[in-house]
């Protein structure tokens, strides 16, 4: 039994449609059964509960042979005290369960403990994880989601630019993320690695922000969409509007500043095992649709 924390999440998802096509059998846990409902009809067991309850993460691991971890994400609140909170009962429960083997979600730059925002409660529980001696552990260190990309299509809408609080010309490792999910299921069915170990994902090559202002807009038929380097009172204005938390805003800063100033960058060098195949003008046609809707 292998079970899936975050399971209706980008990468959770991907990470229980594989192992369920593979045969195998899992248990997704997640806040809503409404939510996990499509997974039940397909094979999978249920847990509901909230994964900040380190009691309810060991009774939903209990026995399983490895689990797919994450922090979910939640920016209503202050993200680093929440990573925080349920970084520690995710931690607790999983090592109370015993379970033997564990993928772990993290991020490229978590070379870092401090100044890079989220990336560094990230880190936080790699170090965590790496105190259980008898567990097998994996962390996956993936570069900038595509699907953050997301979060710029209405400001594109009423800008008509891409703003970021990046420079135009700056080179970053993006990955869709179903490319980690993927490679997470690949490796929990193969159970193939011992120790503690960390796997940089790399996404199909480097793009800068220009690049992709470029391939976005050819995708929504904007051909001459520029990328515009904002400020970041600009960008925290943007994300004020989406309903983010002041802290979690903060921390979204350091980590841009981070990546701007090249501390969150690969330390691996490229190779076959870490870049994946999805391309950016293959995911610039699913913000189009998403653009378009």
């Amino acid at each position: 039994m292998y079970v899936v924390i975050g399971a209706t999440g980008n990468t959770g998802r991907v990470v229980t449609e594989d192992l369920l096509a593979a045969g195998l059998p899992v248990r997704v846990v997640g806040r809503s059964a409404e939510r996990l409902a499509d997974f039940v009809k397909s094979g999978a067991e249920a847990a509901v509960g909230d994964v900040a309850d380190a009691e309810f993460v060991a009774q939903a691991c209990d026995g399983v042979g490895g689990v797919y971890h994450m922090i979910p994400p939640r920016y209503d609140v202050d993200l680093s005290a929440w990573q925080s909170e349920a970084g520690k009962a995710l931690f607790e429960g999983i090592r109370d369960a015993g379970v033997p083997y564990i993928v772990n979600l993290s991020s490229v730059g978590a070379q870092h403990h401090h100044g890079t925002g989220p990336i560094a409660g990230l880190r936080e529980q790699e170090d965590r994880f790496n105190e259980l001696t008898e567990a097998d552990v994996l962390h996956l260190r993936p570069g900038y989601f595509m699907e953050n990309l997301f979060m710029m299509l209405d400001a594109i809408r009423g800008m008509g630019v891409l703003p970021m609080p990046l420079p135009g010309d700056l080179a970053v490792a993006m990955i869709a993320t179903r490319d980690i999910g993927a490679v997470a299921a690949r490796r929990l069915a193969a159970l193939d690695f011992d120790g503690h170990h960390t796997m940089e994902l790399l996404g199909p090559r480097d793009y800068t922000m220009n690049e992709v202002a470029s391939l976005v807009g050819a995708a929504i038929g904007v051909p001459d969409l520029p990328f515009v380097t904002v400020s970041e009172e600009d960008a925290a204005a943007g994300f004020e509007q989406m309903g983010v938390h002041p802290a979690t805003i903060a921390t979204f800063m350091e980590m841009y500043r981070a990546i701007a100033d090249g501390r969150v960058a690969p330390q691996e060098t490229r190779s076959a095992a870490n870049t994946t195949p999805t391309t950016m003008e293959e995911f610039a046609a699913v913000l189009a649709a998403a653009y378009g809707a």
